[in-house]
């Protein structure tokens, strides 16, 4: 199963590091948070990547590009313009790194990537700046038995994202609100299973898919809530990564599973 990351934005409430690199490459303990989100995934199986690059999309594809060299030992001759590798490890990562544009809204990052998305499967989606210990099993499984287009991980948190109507007798969301300017409530965690016909719902690049495709899928009755109580944290300002890198450095970082 593909596992779509949307990490191409411009990361503007953390502009401290993100005018120097994209908001999914800024490091929690000497790894981008990127790669921890990986990690969480791939401790469920699901080893098969698609990242929807914009902004600075070059760093990402470098990354990957020298992963294998930076994760090993090494040797060089430089005489002999030769590399020795000892004690190589290895993610068993399949990434496929796709350019979805500088300025393209989330819906359309989503839209550009139908082409390598199987057409008969659902597909896992999420953000390239949220952590959790959801278990991503149970989600797929949930998401399986209820035969609705999209399933979204529901955390409840005070705060600044979109809030969610939930119909507690059977888990559906009615009612997608982007913003609130209340506290509390069940809210958008991502780590999202969504069907293809999902696509439909993206009209094209100018699309945000936290507004127009996931109000459509909740009116339709399509979009359902896998709630989520245990950890959850977005990296969205400098305060959220200060709070990160000090659990990773105090041994208490939750999402780090796959210790």
């Amino acid at each position: 199963m593909k596992v779509v990351i949307l990490a191409g934005g411009f990361g503007t409430r953390i502009s401290e590091e993100s005018h120097l690199k994209p908001k999914p490459m800024i490091e929690i303990g000497e790894k981008p948070i990127l790669w921890h989100i990986m990690k969480i995934y791939s401790h469920y199986g699901f080893n098969e990547f698609i990242i929807c690059l914009g902004y600075k999309s070059h760093m990402i594809k470098e990354f990957f590009a020298d992963y294998y060299l930076h994760t090993s030992d090494v040797t060089f001759d430089l005489s002999k313009n030769e590399m020795e590798v000892h004690n190589n490890y290895s993610e068993p990562w399949k990434v496929t790194l796709v350019d979805t544009g500088l300025n393209t809204f989330t819906g359309g990052r989503i839209k550009r990537i139908g082409e390598y998305l199987p057409k008969d499967e659902p597909f896992m989606l999420t953000y390239g700046d949220g952590l959790s210990d959801v278990n991503l099993k149970k989600l797929l499984e949930f998401h399986k038995a209820h035969g609705k287009l999209a399933t979204i991980t529901a955390v409840n948190l005070a705060g600044r994202f979109g809030v969610l109507g939930i119909d507690e007798d059977d888990e559906t969301i009615n009612q997608f609100a982007e913003k609130t300017k209340e506290d509390g409530g069940w809210i958008n965690g991502g780590f999202m299973v969504m069907e293809p016909k999902v696509l439909d719902y993206i009209e094209g690049d100018e699309t945000i898919f936290e507004r127009d495709p996931l109000e459509n899928l909740a009116k339709d009755g399509e979009l359902k809530a896998y709630k989520h109580h245990g950890f959850w944290k977005c990296m969205d300002t400098k305060r959220d990564h200060d709070a990160l890198e000090e659990m990773w450095d105090n041994d208490d970082a939750l999402w780090c599973i796959w210790k």
